[in-house]
């Protein structure tokens, strides 16, 4: 197959999946909904993964959602998607997902591996909400994203705008004010970017504490003082 046909063909069919791809008004106002508690009725906050994948060229992004089904978590579904793509290893990639739930520690450690793997992609992830973040497993995946070439962010107006415009099915009117769901959500998010940064500067006072009792030599009462605080 030529090179002009493979584009061609890659193109419609990214078009194809980018037309199934598109969340409703309802499910994206209560699924991205980042308040710390659901008022009532109450409904439970599902996982779900949207994806943006650019190529470097500039050709028109390739867009799809995800969520849990069964056994395996939305970012599973996600890596074999991307996996059965066949992207050409020679071009290089952006991917940009936007997660209601930051990913859990299993789901963390298989995004770090992924990327590793294929060095022609380059990931960032946008949480809406931390999940189980006050657990220190948790944190500790957070921090092996936050720690390699996975940066995980909170999502402020900017995404959820993209998420908005671009996920998003519009054909029908929403049952609420976009401008005014979008200000709530950003509003909501700085206090879960501040718990984010929290967790951040925990594990570098961690480091910088294990660096200062490092000692290259045997300890003497001078060095002890010196390294105390």
């Amino acid at each position: 197959m030529t090179g002009a046909i493979w584009n061609f063909v890659h193109s419609a069919l990214m078009n194809f999946l980018n037309a199934m791809a598109l969340l409703t008004a309802e499910t994206f106002s209560l699924q991205f909904n980042n308040k710390r508690c659901v008022s009532k009725p109450y409904y439970p906050r599902k996982a779900l993964l949207c994806y943006q994948l650019t190529r470097q060229n500039g050709s028109t992004p390739t867009r799809g959602y995800l969520k849990n089904k069964k056994k395996h978590h939305a970012e599973i579904r996600f890596i074999k998607k991307i996996e059965s793509m066949g992207l050409d290893e020679t071009q290089c990639y952006q991917v940009t997902c936007y997660l209601t739930w930051s990913p859990c520690p299993s789901c963390a450690g298989e995004l770090v591996d992924f990327i590793k793997a294929h060095h022609h992609l380059t990931l960032r992830i946008f949480a809406s909400r931390l999940y189980y973040h006050w657990l220190g497993h948790y944190q500790e995946g957070l921090l092996l994203l936050c720690g390699s070439q996975v940066p995980v962010e909170v999502m402020g107006l900017r995404e959820f705008t993209d998420c908005w415009e671009n996920f998003v099915d519009h054909e029908e009117p929403p049952s609420f004010n976009p401008s005014e769901k979008l200000e709530e959500l950003d509003k909501n998010s700085r206090a879960i970017k501040r718990r984010l940064e929290s967790i951040k500067s925990r594990s570098v006072d961690v480091l910088e504490n294990g660096l200062r009792s490092l000692q290259l030599g045997p300890v003497t009462p001078s060095s002890s003082r010196r390294n105390s605080r």
